[in-house]
């Protein structure tokens, strides 16, 4: 799945807003993007215009964390 998020501004106004994509549509939400950021370039208070990808094929957990207690990982030096 794709996420578009962008803010819109109005008379000093910021509104967050946000559109999904299907995971097969990326093409879609990448000219999506690119139709508001022509829109911002002409002038209009568009702006923070970003995608966010969730992959539900993932083999682990998404972010940061510590490993595991048995993850016994060893750097080789010579």
């Amino acid at each position: 799945m794709y996420m578009v998020y962008w803010t819109e501004v109005d008379d000093g106004k910021a509104e967050p807003k946000s559109r999904d994509f299907a995971s097969t549509a990326m093409s879609d939400a990448m000219q999506f993007m690119e139709a508001l950021r022509k829109r911002q370039r002409e002038g209009e208070g568009i702006c923070f215009v970003t995608i966010c990808a969730e992959n539900p094929d993932s083999v682990g957990h998404p972010g940061v964390a510590d490993p595991s207690p048995d993850y016994n990982w060893k750097k080789r030096r010579r």
